[in-house]
């Protein structure tokens, strides 16, 4: 069975509930928390890779506490004919998704590795990293 990408994205009264922990505990997931990002109001986001039979029963608790869930349908892709392999995006992903493959000093993208935090669309002088729905 693989796993499920969903985004999460909850308010002050959800951050401080264990809602891994009974993902886990409750529904029996293995959760992967691909990405995590609670702002100073408390306010968060979170990127999950969900596994399980119960999945759909450990989204339905989350709606019910008030957190939006979404299914993860986006993919960042590297538009082969725009990049020049500056390797402007490699110094700013994070998982090192992207990197410069030695010694030919081109640019590689390994899909699976993106948590999907978009610095690289931003960074990339010539645009040539994408975001495809």
């Amino acid at each position: 069975m693989s796993p499920k990408r969903i985004v999460l994205r909850f308010g002050t009264d959800i951050s401080v509930k264990p809602i891994v922990y009974r993902l886990v505990k409750d529904y029996d997931l293995v959760v992967n928390i691909v990405k995590a990002d609670v702002n100073p109001q408390k306010e968060g986001t979170m990127i999950l890779e969900v596994t399980g039979d119960q999945s759909e029963n450990g989204l339905n608790y989350l709606r019910d506490l008030g957190v939006s869930v979404q299914a993860l349908n986006q993919e960042i892709v590297r538009n082969e004919e725009k990049c020049v392999m500056c390797g402007a995006c490699t110094g700013v992903c994070p998982t090192g998704a992207l990197y410069m493959e030695r010694p030919s000093m081109e640019v590689r993208f390994d899909g699976d590795q993106c948590v999907f935090c978009q610095l690289c669309v931003k960074v990339c002088p010539m645009w040539a990293m994408e975001v495809r729905l």
